[in-house]
C-alpha cells in the first residue's frame, strides 16, 4: 500500500502544558486549585474534541439572512457549532465570571480558561473579552441601575439568563482616531436618548448589548465630546427595528465571528456617565481587552508549536524523524523559547491586572500594569503571525494545504496585531506610559523577578539592554517626533527584557523543583536577543517615502 502520512494529533491543552501547569502551581494557593482545576480539565477535553471535529467537518461561516420568505427585515445570522456552545461552555466553566470574584487571583484564574478555550470557540473569546470589558467599564462608571441590570447578565453561571456584550466604536473615519465620530445621541420628546448613524466594524453584533460612542446632539467636535453609551440589541427573540445589519465582513481570519457593518437608526440607549469624555470612560475596558489579546495570542502560538512538535516526531525524512534533524530541532526550540518569554509576559500582566483591580498590588506595580499592557499586547501580536508561520513552514507543503486547518492559524494571528489598536498605536501608548514613572517600575520590578536567579549572563544582559532604552528615551527626549518614530523599537525592547525577567523568575522557582527546561529557554532567549532600539532617522524616511 502507498505510504500515508499521520496527521499532528493534539495532546491534551492542559495535562500537556507544562507552562500553564508550573505558572499555576507557582502562582496559586494551593487551596484555589481545586475548582480550577476541574474547569481547566474539562476545558482542554473540549479543545480536544472542537480540533478533531474541525479536522473531520467542513468548515462553516456564519450567514446573514436579512428578509425572511414574507419580506419582513428579520437580519437572522447563523452561527458555527462552536458559537451555539458558546454560552454553554462559557456560563458551566465560568470562562468569564471567574475574572470578577473577589480575589487578587481571579484574573489569573480567568485567563487560564480563556487560554485553553480560545482556538476551541472559534474566536467566540471576541465577544467574551468585549463583555468583560464592558462589565468593567459599566462597574466604573458607578451607575448603580446599570450595574444591577446588567452585571447579573454579563456575569451569569446559567446559560439561559447570560447576555453579550459588543463594543461599537469603529465607524468609516477610521478606528483609532475616534474623535470623527459621527453617530449622535439625541433626546425623544419622552427624554430616552437614541442613536443615529453607521459603526462599520461591529465584532460582536450577536450579543445582546453593547457600548458605543456618540456625539450627543449639540456637543462639539473632537474627542472630548463624545459621550459612552449602553445599548441593549434584542426585543425579546427579535432584533430590535433601530439595529439594522447591512453585511457582514469577509476577512482573512476569524471567519467564524460575525462581524458586521450595521446602522443605528434610533436604537434606545443609556448615557453611562456625564455626557462627554466617553473615551476616558472606555480606558477601563482596554486593560481587560488587551489583556484578552495577549492571551489569545499565546493561545495560537501554543496550539502551533504543539502540533509542529508532534508532526516533527511522526514525519521521518533523510532516514530519521525530523524532530532528530539538528537545524529542525533548533527552529521548533528557537520557537519554544520565544513562546515561553509571551507566556511569562501575558500571564503576568492577567495576574497584575487582578492585583490592581482589588487593591493588593505593590505601590510600583500600577504603573507597571500601565506599561505592560499595551507592550504585552503588541509584541505578542506580532510574534503569533512569526510563529504560526514557522510552524506552517515546518509541515512543508501540508502546512499551505486547507483541509489539514493549518492555515487558519496564520489567517487568524494576524487579527492579534489590529485588535485594540494596531502595534504602532500601542508603542505611542506606551510611550504616554513611560511620560510616568513606569520604566522606574520595570526596573523594579526585574530586580524583584531576578531574585535568586543564578544566570548571571541574563541579568546582566536585561540590566545592561533596560539601561540603554534609558539612553535612549534621554537622547531622543527632546524630539517629541524622533521619539515617536522610534517608539516601536523601544516596545519590542522592553517587552522582551520584561519577559526575560519573569523567565528568570520561573526559572528559579522550576529549578528548585527539579525542571531544568525553563532555564534553558531563558538561555536561549536571551541568546536570541533583547535590544530592538533604532536610531531614528527622519531624513532617510523622507527620501524613501519620497
Amino acid at each position: 500500500m502507498a505510504f500515508l502520512q499521520n496527521p499532528p494529533q493534539l495532546s491534551h491543552p492542559y495535562r500537556s502544558d507544562r507552562s500553564l501547569l508550573a505558572l499555576l502551581d507557582r502562582a496559586l494557593p494551593a487551596e484555589r486549585r481545586a475548582a480550577l482545576d476541574a474547569d481547566l480539565d474539562a476545558l482542554g477535553d473540549y479543545a480536544q474534541m472542537a480540533w478533531l471535529r474541525a479536522c473531520n467537518t467542513t468548515r462553516r461561516k456564519p450567514v446573514l439572512t436579512q428578509w425572511d420568505a414574507w419580506g419582513r427585515r428579520v437580519d437572522r445570522i447563523e452561527l458555527t457549532t462552536a458559537w451555539q456552545e458558546g454560552p454553554g461552555i462559557t456560563t458551566r466553566h465560568a470562562v468569564l465570571a471567574a475574572g470578577h470574584a473577589d480575589s487578587e487571583h481571579a484574573r489569573l484564574e480567568e485567563f487560564a480558561r480563556v487560554y485553553l478555550y480560545h482556538l476551541a470557540s472559534e474566536f467566540y473569546t471576541c465577544p467574551l473579552a468585549m463583555t468583560d470589558g464592558a462589565a468593567t467599564a459599566i462597574r466604573a462608571s458607578g451607575n448603580r441601575e446599570l450595574i444591577e441590570r446588567v452585571l447579573p447578565r454579563f456575569l451569569s453561571r446559567d446559560a439561559s439568563t447570560f447576555w453579550l456584550s459588543g463594543q461599537w466604536m469603529t465607524e468609516n473615519a477610521g478606528g483609532s482616531d475616534v474623535g470623527h465620530t459621527e453617530t449622535v445621541a439625541r433626546q425623544d420628546a419622552g427624554g430616552q436618548w437614541r442613536l443615529y448613524g453607521r459603526k462599520w466594524f461591529s465584532s460582536a453584533v450577536v450579543g445582546e448589548a453593547a457600548l458605543a460612542l456618540a456625539r450627543p446632539e449639540g456637543a462639539g467636535s473632537g474627542t472630548a465630546a463624545l459621550a459612552l453609551f449602553y445599548v441593549e440589541t434584542m426585543d425579546g427573540d427579535r432584533r430590535k427595528p433601530e439595529l439594522v445589519i447591512d453585511r457582514l465582513k469577509d476577512k482573512l481570519g476569524t471567519q467564524e465571528l460575525p462581524t458586521a457593518e450595521i446602522h443605528l437608526d434610533g436604537l434606545p440607549a443609556w448615557p453611562l456617565g456625564e455626557l462627554a469624555h466617553g473615551v476616558r470612560q472606555v480606558a477601563p475596558m482596554l486593560n481587560v481587552t488587551r489583556t484578552w489579546n495577549g492571551i489569545c495570542a499565546v493561545a495560537s502560538m501554543a496550539r502551533a508549536i504543539s502540533l509542529a512538535r508532534d508532526f516533527a516526531a511522526r514525519r521521518r525524512a533523510f532516514g530519521r524523524p525530523l524532530i532528530e534533524q539538528p537545524l529542525h530541532a533548533q527552529t521548533l526550540a528557537d520557537m519554544q523559547a520565544e513562546f515561553e518569554g509571551a507566556f511569562a509576559l501575558a500571564f503576568e500582566v492577567a495576574h497584575l491586572l487582578g492585583r490592581v483591580e482589588r487593591g493588593t498590588a505593590a505601590p510600583h506595580e500600577a504603573a507597571l500594569l500601565r506599561l505592560l499592557t499595551p507592550l504585552a499586547k503588541l509584541w505578542t501580536g506580532k510574534l503569533a503571525v512569526q510563529v504560526c508561520s514557522e510552524a506552517i513552514e515546518c509541515f512543508g507543503g501540508a502546512g499551505y494545504i486547507e483541509d489539514t486547518g493549518l492555515p487558519q492559524l496564520l489567517r487568524d494571528a494576524q487579527v492579534y496585531a489590529i485588535w485594540e489598536g494596531t502595534t504602532n498605536v500601542l508603542s505611542l501608548d506606551s510611550l504616554r506610559a513611560l511620560a510616568g514613572d513606569s520604566l522606574g517600575a520595570l526596573r523594579t520590578a526585574s530586580t524583584h523577578w531576578l531574585d535568586g536567579n543564578d544566570d548571571m549572563h541574563a541579568a546582566s544582559a536585561i540590566r545592561q539592554t533596560l539601561d540603554a532604552a534609558a539612553r535612549w528615551l534621554d537622547q531622543h527626549a527632546a524630539g517629541r517626533e524622533t521619539l515617536e518614530s522610534g517608539a516601536r523599537g523601544l516596545a519590542f525592547t522592553l517587552a522582551r527584557c520584561a519577559a526575560a525577567a519573569m523567565l528568570a523568575r520561573q526559572a528559579s522557582w522550576s529549578s528548585a523543583h527539579a525542571d531544568p527546561r525553563p532555564a534553558a529557554a531563558l538561555r536561549r532567549f536571551v541568546r536570541l536577543g533583547l535590544d530592538r532600539l533604532v536610531a531614528p532617522d527622519g531624513d532617510n524616511t523622507a527620501l524613501l517615502l519620497g
